[in-house]
């Protein structure tokens, strides 16, 4: 029996439409957009270009949408970018993605969000904690999250939509109280009375603005994952990515709207706590802990999507005898057990060691570079389908629920978008993009390893 059959006959197909679209929406908002405002800031000039960067941010993420809902379209198989790069190009690449996926992608984001969850909650109960104190009650956050995902799609699940329901009323809070500030008075720039940038550097420093907006925007394609456990897949995950990126573009251009008019350019590029200034100025002190506790609620969201979502890689790589065998088998609530707790293990190690900020240094630039080969796939499918259909058939698409509007423009624009964004890293932050790309590397002679075992 192929690894596909595997995975339909047993993996438990309880998430419906709601679930998979609050599974998009948590995959993307975590604590990032409540501060990478100010970075974006810092880049751009103007109040403007600030809105254009997360706009333009957006128009990339729903073409990525547009393409993994094809995708995703045409299998039903947990493992998401994982399947389609093993099946479209080799599994040597789909390896090396699941790889990165485990050791920098993944488990160094949580560890990031984790602390800050454990921060900010000690900020909300007034505990003088320290770094190690915040590392543990972060590590214990995840070790909750992979227990209740241990018990089942469903209690992961229905957490996740729990923190994204009160998520997205954080959010309500924050543009309805933030939009009674009054107009900052700043100009758009301290730099304003001095000459013009050139146009390389104006068209550098929007692509620097682009690498902390695309990694807000990072996250849809984790529901894709979950494929094997979607009821109804082909039908329900290309509307839920959909649904869920649109609403992920009009929640974030609504928040920094908010932050660019109630602190002005200048003064989002100087505070570091965008959301919790905007709140100051609204309610005072009563403010911040209110955007304190919704942050608290953001990130331990996003950790149960991750908790829920990434473990299937390693499952659908182990299913492929190119990992640990043990991580293909299923508990009695018939989810990978042991590979979710596999993912939370190597978070708590990391949050524990305090490397977590490093290795998110390195995330964007991996990030992007799998982005731009994941859209490459659709190239290959479409050839592969158009071959083997009748000549007088060839028109027809009738065997896709969903076709990518605009192809291959729009494919052709993402692809060039992550390569963008990929450059600008490796332009401003050299080092980090070079250990990065070094990390994924070191998934060939691994893969070589289990291949020959195999």
């Amino acid at each position: 029996m192929s690894a596909s059959n595997l995975q339909e006959a047993h993996l438990a197909r309880r998430l419906g439409l709601f679930d998979t679209m609050m599974l998009v929406m948590g995959g993307i908002i975590g604590s990032g957009i409540f501060i990478n405002p100010y970075v974006v800031a810092q880049q751009v000039p103007s109040a403007i270009l600030i809105l254009a960067a997360w706009a333009f941010g957006g128009l990339i993420a729903l073409f990525g949408a547009f393409i993994y809902a094809e995708l995703s379209a045409q299998t039903s198989t947990s493992g998401g970018q994982y399947v389609y790069l093993r099946d479209a190009f080799h599994p040597a690449l789909a390896f090396v993605y699941g790889w990165a996926l485990l050791l920098v992608i993944q488990s160094g984001g949580m560890a990031a969000v984790a602390v800050t969850f454990a921060k900010y909650v000690c900020v909300l109960g007034k505990i003088n904690a320290g770094e190690q104190i915040a590392a543990l009650l972060a590590a214990f956050a995840i070790l909750a999250l992979t227990i209740i995902n241990c018990l089942g799609v469903r209690a992961g699940s229905t957490t996740q939509n729990l923190f994204m329901v009160l998520k997205l009323l954080a959010i309500a809070v924050l543009v309805v109280f933030g939009l009674t500030v009054g107009r900052a008075l700043q100009p758009d720039s301290a730099a304003s009375a001095s000459s013009p940038p050139t146009l390389w550097n104006s068209l550098t420093s929007f692509g620097a603005a682009l690498i902390p907006v695309q990694f807000a925007y990072g996250g849809w394609q984790t529901s894709c994952f979950v494929a094997g456990e979607v009821r109804d897949p082909k039908r329900n995950l290309p509307r839920g990515l959909l649904f869920g990126v649109l609403g992920v573009i009009a929640v974030y251009l609504l928040i920094n709207f908010v932050c660019v008019r109630a602190l002005g350019p200048r003064g989002l590029a100087e505070t570091h706590t965008p959301a919790s200034a905007v709140m100051q100025l609204a309610l005072g002190d009563n403010g911040a802990k209110i955007i304190a506790a919704g942050i608290a609620v953001s990130t331990v969201g996003f950790l149960s999507q991750s908790m829920l979502t990434a473990p299937r890689v390693y499952f659908a790589m182990a299913e492929d005898g190119l990992f640990f065998s043990s991580l293909a088998k299923l508990n009695r609530a018939r989810v990978p057990a042991l590979a979710i707790a596999l993912q939370g293990a190597l978070a708590i190690v990391i949050t524990l060691s305090g490397r977590y900020e490093q290795i998110l240094n390195y995330v964007t630039c991996v990030d992007v570079i799998f982005f731009a080969l994941t859209a490459a796939t659709v190239f290959v499918f479409r050839s592969r389908t158009w071959h083997r259909r009748p000549a007088d058939d060839q028109r027809q698409d009738g065997d896709a629920t969903f076709r990518i509007p605009g192809h291959p423009l729009t494919t052709l624009f993402f692809i060039a978008a992550c390569c963008g964004v990929a450059f600008s890293t490796f332009y401003r932050y050299p080092q980090n993009g070079a250990i990065g790309v070094g990390i994924m590397l070191t998934g060939i002679p691994v893969y070589l390893f289990w291949r020959n075992r195999k």
